[in-house]
Protein backbone atom coordinates (compact mmCIF):
# COMPACT_ATOMS: atom_id res chain seq x y z
CA UNK A 1 0.00 0.00 0.00
CA UNK A 2 2.94 2.36 1.08
CA UNK A 3 3.93 2.13 -2.98
CA UNK A 4 0.91 3.84 -4.02
CA UNK A 5 1.58 6.58 -1.73
CA UNK A 6 4.91 7.34 -3.71
CA UNK A 7 5.83 10.42 -6.14
CA UNK A 8 9.30 8.83 -6.93
CA UNK A 9 9.89 10.65 -10.41
CA UNK A 10 7.00 12.93 -10.82
CA UNK A 11 7.21 16.12 -10.99
CA UNK A 12 4.81 18.72 -9.09
CA UNK A 13 4.07 22.10 -9.16
CA UNK A 14 3.10 24.10 -5.92
CA UNK A 15 2.08 28.24 -6.54
CA UNK A 16 1.65 30.39 -3.86
CA UNK A 17 4.44 28.69 -2.57
CA UNK A 18 5.73 30.69 0.19
CA UNK A 19 2.83 31.17 1.96
CA UNK A 20 1.86 29.62 5.45
CA UNK A 21 0.76 25.79 3.56
CA UNK A 22 2.04 26.42 0.66
CA UNK A 23 5.65 25.87 2.31
CA UNK A 24 3.89 22.18 3.59
CA UNK A 25 2.83 21.23 0.69
CA UNK A 26 5.94 21.89 -0.90
CA UNK A 27 7.32 19.82 2.10
CA UNK A 28 4.68 16.97 1.70
CA UNK A 29 4.85 16.13 -1.94
CA UNK A 30 8.97 16.48 -1.78
CA UNK A 31 8.99 14.10 1.38
CA UNK A 32 7.28 11.87 -0.86
CA UNK A 33 9.80 12.01 -3.25
CA UNK A 34 8.65 14.26 -6.16
CA UNK A 35 10.80 17.12 -7.49
CA UNK A 36 9.07 20.23 -6.78
CA UNK A 37 8.58 23.70 -8.49
CA UNK A 38 8.00 25.84 -5.70
CA UNK A 39 5.91 29.04 -7.26
CA UNK A 40 5.54 32.43 -5.79
CA UNK A 41 6.43 35.76 -6.62
CA UNK A 42 8.64 36.63 -3.71
CA UNK A 43 12.29 35.74 -4.92
CA UNK A 44 14.08 35.94 -1.85
CA UNK A 45 11.93 34.09 0.84
CA UNK A 46 11.44 32.01 -2.49
CA UNK A 47 15.06 30.81 -2.90
CA UNK A 48 15.74 30.61 0.77
CA UNK A 49 13.02 28.11 0.93
CA UNK A 50 13.97 25.73 -2.03
CA UNK A 51 17.49 25.57 -0.71
CA UNK A 52 16.51 24.17 2.51
CA UNK A 53 13.91 21.72 0.58
CA UNK A 54 16.38 20.48 -1.31
CA UNK A 55 19.19 20.59 -4.42
CA UNK A 56 16.29 18.77 -6.82
CA UNK A 57 13.76 21.05 -6.38
CA UNK A 58 13.46 24.28 -8.42
CA UNK A 59 12.34 27.83 -7.18
CA UNK A 60 10.09 29.50 -10.23
CA UNK A 61 9.60 33.66 -9.64
CA UNK A 62 6.75 34.01 -11.14
CA UNK A 63 3.17 36.00 -10.33
CA UNK A 64 0.71 33.71 -11.42
CA UNK A 65 -1.64 36.85 -12.76
CA UNK A 66 0.76 36.71 -15.86
CA UNK A 67 -0.09 34.87 -18.76
CA UNK A 68 3.20 35.22 -20.54
CA UNK A 69 4.73 34.24 -17.43
CA UNK A 70 2.21 31.16 -16.86
CA UNK A 71 3.66 30.18 -20.85
CA UNK A 72 7.00 30.40 -19.40
CA UNK A 73 6.50 27.78 -16.75
CA UNK A 74 5.02 25.42 -19.14
CA UNK A 75 7.61 25.68 -21.73
CA UNK A 76 10.58 25.06 -19.01
CA UNK A 77 8.44 22.35 -17.32
CA UNK A 78 8.29 20.69 -21.24
CA UNK A 79 11.72 21.26 -21.74
CA UNK A 80 13.25 20.14 -18.78
CA UNK A 81 10.45 16.77 -18.07
CA UNK A 82 8.31 16.39 -21.01
CA UNK A 83 5.72 18.16 -19.07
CA UNK A 84 3.94 17.82 -15.24
CA UNK A 85 2.16 14.95 -13.03
CA UNK A 86 0.99 16.98 -10.34
CA UNK A 87 -0.53 20.75 -9.86
CA UNK A 88 -1.34 22.23 -6.51
CA UNK A 89 -3.32 25.76 -7.14
CA UNK A 90 -2.42 27.09 -3.93
CA UNK A 91 -1.82 30.75 -4.66
CA UNK A 92 -4.54 33.22 -2.75
CA UNK A 93 -4.97 36.21 -1.30
CA UNK A 94 -7.49 37.11 1.59
CA UNK A 95 -8.46 40.48 1.75
CA UNK A 96 -8.62 40.45 5.70
CA UNK A 97 -4.44 39.74 5.18
CA UNK A 98 -3.97 41.97 1.80
CA UNK A 99 -5.84 45.03 3.91
CA UNK A 100 -4.39 44.80 7.58
CA UNK A 101 -5.36 48.31 8.42
CA UNK A 102 -8.83 48.24 7.03
CA UNK A 103 -11.33 49.40 9.06
CA UNK A 104 -14.63 48.04 10.20
CA UNK A 105 -15.94 50.05 8.07
CA UNK A 106 -14.29 49.36 4.97
CA UNK A 107 -14.66 45.46 5.64
CA UNK A 108 -18.89 45.67 5.89
CA UNK A 109 -20.93 44.61 2.22
CA UNK A 110 -21.72 48.04 1.71
CA UNK A 111 -18.89 49.53 1.60
CA UNK A 112 -16.45 46.32 0.04
CA UNK A 113 -14.50 48.32 -2.98
CA UNK A 114 -15.25 46.67 -6.63
CA UNK A 115 -11.37 47.29 -7.06
CA UNK A 116 -10.38 44.94 -4.06
CA UNK A 117 -13.59 42.83 -5.34
CA UNK A 118 -11.45 42.44 -9.11
CA UNK A 119 -8.10 41.73 -7.24
CA UNK A 120 -9.22 38.96 -5.38
CA UNK A 121 -11.39 37.32 -8.11
CA UNK A 122 -7.85 37.99 -10.69
CA UNK A 123 -5.64 35.77 -8.74
CA UNK A 124 -8.06 33.61 -6.46
CA UNK A 125 -9.97 31.98 -9.77
CA UNK A 126 -8.58 33.92 -13.05
CA UNK A 127 -5.11 32.49 -12.32
CA UNK A 128 -6.20 29.20 -11.51
CA UNK A 129 -7.98 29.15 -14.19
CA UNK A 130 -5.28 29.80 -16.84
CA UNK A 131 -2.40 28.01 -14.70
CA UNK A 132 -5.01 24.56 -15.07
CA UNK A 133 -5.48 25.45 -18.51
CA UNK A 134 -1.84 25.84 -19.41
CA UNK A 135 -0.46 23.33 -17.04
CA UNK A 136 -3.24 20.67 -17.33
CA UNK A 137 -3.09 20.79 -21.04
CA UNK A 138 -0.01 18.64 -20.48
CA UNK A 139 -1.44 16.36 -18.51
CA UNK A 140 -4.16 15.62 -20.78
CA UNK A 141 -1.67 15.02 -23.50
CA UNK A 142 0.36 12.72 -21.39
CA UNK A 143 -2.65 11.21 -20.31
CA UNK A 144 -2.52 11.25 -17.06
CA UNK A 145 -1.96 14.23 -13.75
CA UNK A 146 -3.28 15.13 -10.98
CA UNK A 147 -4.88 18.82 -10.57
CA UNK A 148 -5.58 20.10 -6.63
CA UNK A 149 -7.26 23.17 -5.79
CA UNK A 150 -6.60 24.66 -2.49
CA UNK A 151 -10.77 26.08 -1.56
CA UNK A 152 -11.75 26.88 2.19
CA UNK A 153 -14.96 26.43 4.03
CA UNK A 154 -16.00 29.44 3.13
CA UNK A 155 -16.35 27.95 0.13
CA UNK A 156 -19.61 26.09 0.88
CA UNK A 157 -20.94 27.99 4.16
CA UNK A 158 -21.15 31.98 4.54
CA UNK A 159 -18.90 33.57 7.21
CA UNK A 160 -20.46 33.58 10.26
CA UNK A 161 -19.90 37.47 11.15
CA UNK A 162 -20.37 36.68 14.76
CA UNK A 163 -17.11 34.98 14.78
CA UNK A 164 -15.09 38.72 14.33
CA UNK A 165 -17.18 40.21 17.29
CA UNK A 166 -15.00 40.36 20.39
CA UNK A 167 -15.26 39.31 23.93
CA UNK A 168 -16.53 42.73 24.44
CA UNK A 169 -19.29 42.52 21.40
CA UNK A 170 -17.43 44.65 19.52
CA UNK A 171 -17.15 44.01 15.61
CA UNK A 172 -13.30 44.09 15.08
CA UNK A 173 -14.49 43.62 11.21
CA UNK A 174 -16.02 41.74 8.52
CA UNK A 175 -15.44 39.09 6.72
CA UNK A 176 -15.76 40.40 3.10
CA UNK A 177 -17.80 39.71 0.27
CA UNK A 178 -14.86 38.47 -2.33
CA UNK A 179 -13.08 35.60 -0.83
CA UNK A 180 -15.97 33.56 -0.02
CA UNK A 181 -17.10 34.04 -3.77
CA UNK A 182 -13.80 33.01 -4.93
CA UNK A 183 -13.51 30.40 -3.37
CA UNK A 184 -16.89 28.79 -4.33
CA UNK A 185 -15.50 29.46 -7.74
CA UNK A 186 -12.49 27.05 -7.14
CA UNK A 187 -14.71 23.97 -6.08
CA UNK A 188 -17.02 24.45 -9.52
CA UNK A 189 -13.86 24.70 -11.47
CA UNK A 190 -12.68 21.66 -9.93
CA UNK A 191 -15.76 20.05 -10.73
CA UNK A 192 -15.98 21.58 -14.05
CA UNK A 193 -12.31 20.01 -14.97
CA UNK A 194 -12.50 16.70 -13.65
CA UNK A 195 -15.34 16.03 -15.98
CA UNK A 196 -13.87 18.00 -19.25
CA UNK A 197 -10.65 16.01 -18.64
CA UNK A 198 -11.44 12.91 -16.59
CA UNK A 199 -11.77 11.05 -19.93
CA UNK A 200 -7.97 12.00 -21.03
CA UNK A 201 -6.90 10.12 -17.63
CA UNK A 202 -6.66 13.79 -15.09
CA UNK A 203 -8.13 13.71 -11.81
CA UNK A 204 -8.77 17.37 -10.53
CA UNK A 205 -10.13 17.93 -7.06
CA UNK A 206 -10.18 20.30 -4.29
CA UNK A 207 -9.31 21.00 -0.43
CA UNK A 208 -10.57 22.87 1.83
CA UNK A 209 -9.21 24.00 4.48
CA UNK A 210 -10.53 25.03 8.01
CA UNK A 211 -9.23 28.03 10.02
CA UNK A 212 -5.09 27.38 10.42
CA UNK A 213 -3.91 29.17 13.94
CA UNK A 214 -1.30 31.73 12.92
CA UNK A 215 -1.09 34.66 15.57
CA UNK A 216 -4.82 35.29 15.75
CA UNK A 217 -5.75 36.65 19.09
CA UNK A 218 -7.06 34.45 21.37
CA UNK A 219 -10.12 34.96 21.64
CA UNK A 220 -10.17 34.61 18.24
CA UNK A 221 -8.76 31.09 18.51
CA UNK A 222 -11.23 30.66 21.26
CA UNK A 223 -14.65 31.30 19.25
CA UNK A 224 -13.40 29.64 16.47
CA UNK A 225 -12.38 26.56 17.99
CA UNK A 226 -15.86 26.17 20.10
CA UNK A 227 -17.48 26.13 16.85
CA UNK A 228 -15.32 22.84 15.63
CA UNK A 229 -16.32 19.56 16.69
CA UNK A 230 -12.35 18.74 16.84
CA UNK A 231 -12.23 21.45 19.05
CA UNK A 232 -9.21 23.48 17.72
CA UNK A 233 -8.23 25.42 14.20
CA UNK A 234 -5.92 23.61 12.64
CA UNK A 235 -2.40 23.81 12.22
CA UNK A 236 -0.39 24.09 8.99
CA UNK A 237 0.87 20.78 8.51
CA UNK A 238 -2.95 19.30 9.24
CA UNK A 239 -3.09 19.33 5.53
CA UNK A 240 -0.27 16.73 4.64
CA UNK A 241 -1.64 13.48 4.33
CA UNK A 242 -5.01 14.85 2.70
CA UNK A 243 -2.58 16.27 -0.28
CA UNK A 244 -0.75 13.22 -0.42
CA UNK A 245 -3.87 11.08 -1.02
CA UNK A 246 -5.29 13.46 -3.86
CA UNK A 247 -1.55 13.76 -5.45
CA UNK A 248 -0.99 10.13 -5.47
CA UNK A 249 -1.87 7.06 -6.76
CA UNK A 250 -3.50 6.08 -3.29
CA UNK A 251 -6.92 8.13 -4.99
CA UNK A 252 -6.55 7.18 -8.83
CA UNK A 253 -10.36 6.79 -8.85
CA UNK A 254 -10.88 9.96 -6.94
CA UNK A 255 -12.14 12.56 -9.18
CA UNK A 256 -13.85 16.03 -9.02
CA UNK A 257 -14.53 15.71 -5.09
CA UNK A 258 -13.86 18.66 -2.78
CA UNK A 259 -12.49 16.87 0.28
CA UNK A 260 -13.32 19.33 3.85
CA UNK A 261 -10.78 19.32 6.06
CA UNK A 262 -11.70 21.37 8.71
CA UNK A 263 -12.39 19.96 12.20
CA UNK A 264 -15.81 19.26 11.06
CA UNK A 265 -16.60 22.93 11.13
CA UNK A 266 -19.03 22.42 7.91
CA UNK A 267 -20.99 19.92 9.67
CA UNK A 268 -22.51 22.00 12.10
Amino acid sequence: MSASFSLEGRVAVVTGATGLLGIQHCKTLADAGATVYAVDMQEEPLHTFVRELGDQHVPYVLDVTSAEGVLGLRDQLKSNHGGVDILVNNAAINDMVERPNSTVHDSMFENYGLDMFRRVMDVNVSSMFYTTQVLGELMALAGKGSIINIGSTYGVAAPNQDLYRDVNGVQRFYKGVAYPVSKSAVIMMTRFISTYWGPRGVRANCISPGGVQNGQEEWFVQQYSARTPLGRMALPDDFAGALLFLASDASRYVTGQNLQVDGGWTTW
